[in-house]
């Protein structure tokens, strides 16, 4: 279980969003947005902090009018995590909120409008070293890509992007990265692939508009999961229907799959059949709840019965296998003790806890020693 990912990552140049890097050899980082008003700078706040506890790198907020900027303003001063503003057509309000010190301006130069309000966009983030994102988004193509291409497809995509690269190119501006995202896996796929081989800078992934909890992390994971194999994507934003800290939470567990990053529990469990000795459904609800604020990455699996349970259980930091009348612990893959079934779930937390603290430590001694 302790192996490297074999992906090999496309080589890209590295920005900065604020203080987390993007691109070259950096962890991917995973993005959320919120969806709060961003006038209640209240109820914003207190997402981006909820966000940045699930583990968010890096949030972007709407900032559709000048009242919103001068909230966002607000916000800035409340938070610490690097923050995107997302921005539509008025280039007032990015030259704003650039000066109230955004990290990243998620916005078209050619949406802009003349070339002279493009140049000040764009002579504003290069004075303040503020990265802009490029967004193409395939329900929202130019009039004339979508009259040539009679509806959104990759190449549409592509030819979009590059018309905004050029743009910034002509301006000699490179701090930059840029996203290409549909709701169809196989249109935002091939778009990712192709722009992966004709520019350099950092890739931010995503199937927009994915669906619900369910139906959006099974297309998101899917897609996103064909281009990080292909080693394609620097940062990532898993867009669903629901809370925007479940985006967060599926980003981290979809790297942590691929061994791309590492935080907090991995767990290894069963599906449980007739032959488990425990309720193995109800302990990992109960884990998985109880142990969310851990983020020391640790691997635990949590087996019923005693068929696959030994095997599995030697190969990570702590895992337990069902047996009659008791369960076994594997620590480090050596029997350690057994565990009956009335506190099952209360002593094994407290034994992952106690193993979670122990590797942390060790990291802490390793990074001093270093």
């Amino acid at each position: 279980m302790h192996f490297e990912s074999p992906i090999v990552r496309r080589q890209s140049r590295q920005i900065m969003v604020g203080n987390v890097p993007v691109g070259g050899d950096a962890p991917i980082s995973i993005q959320s947005m919120t969806n709060t008003e961003t006038t209640d700078v209240a109820a914003t706040v207190a997402q981006i902090l909820r966000l940045e506890a699930a583990g968010a790198d890096i949030v972007r907020v709407s900032v559709p009018s000048m009242e919103a900027a001068e909230a966002f303003g607000l916000i800035r001063q409340q938070v610490s995590v690097p923050l995107v503003a997302d921005i539509h057509f008025d280039y007032r309000i990015a030259l704003r909120v650039a000066d109230l010190g955004v990290d990243c301006l998620r916005i078209n130069p050619g949406n802009i409008g003349r070339e002279k309000r493009i140049q000040a966009v764009v002579d504003k983030a290069r004075d303040l070293n503020i990265p802009i994102r490029i967004g193409v988004n395939a329900g929202s193509l130019e009039k004339d890509l979508q009259k040539k291409y009679g509806e959104p497809t990759p190449d549409a995509l592509v030819e979009s992007a590059m018309r905004h690269v050029e743009i910034l190119d002509s301006l000699n501006f490179n701090n930059f990265k840029l996203s290409l995202k549909a709701s169809d896996i196989f249109m935002a796929v091939a778009a990712y692939r192709k722009i992966a081989t004709q520019i350099d800078n950092p890739l931010h992934l995503g199937i927009t508009e994915a669906g619900g909890l369910r139906g959006g992390t099974v297309k998101s994971s899917i897609g996103l999961g064909l281009l990080l194999m292909d080693g394609i994507g620097d940062t990532i934003r898993v867009s669903l229907a629901a809370d925007p800290v479940e985006e967060v939470k599926v980003g981290w567990d979809m790297l942590k799959s691929l061994k791309l990053r590492s935080k907090g529990v991995n767990f290894i469990a069963c599906p449980s059949c007739s032959r488990q000795n425990f309720d193995v459904i109800k302990t990992m609800n109960e884990l998985e709840t109880r142990l969310e604020d851990i983020t020391t990455p640790i691997d635990v699996a949590v087996i019923g019965c005693i068929v696959n349970g030994p095997g599995e259980a030697k190969e990570v930091d702590l895992g337990l296998t069902g047996g009659t009348p008791n369960n076994l612990v594997y620590i480090d893959g050596q029997p350690s003790q057994k565990l009956g079934q009335e506190n099952l779930v209360d002593e094994l937390e407290q034994l992952i806890r106690t193993k979670a603290s122990q590797k942390a430590a060790q990291q802490e001694n390793l990074i001093a020693k270093s």
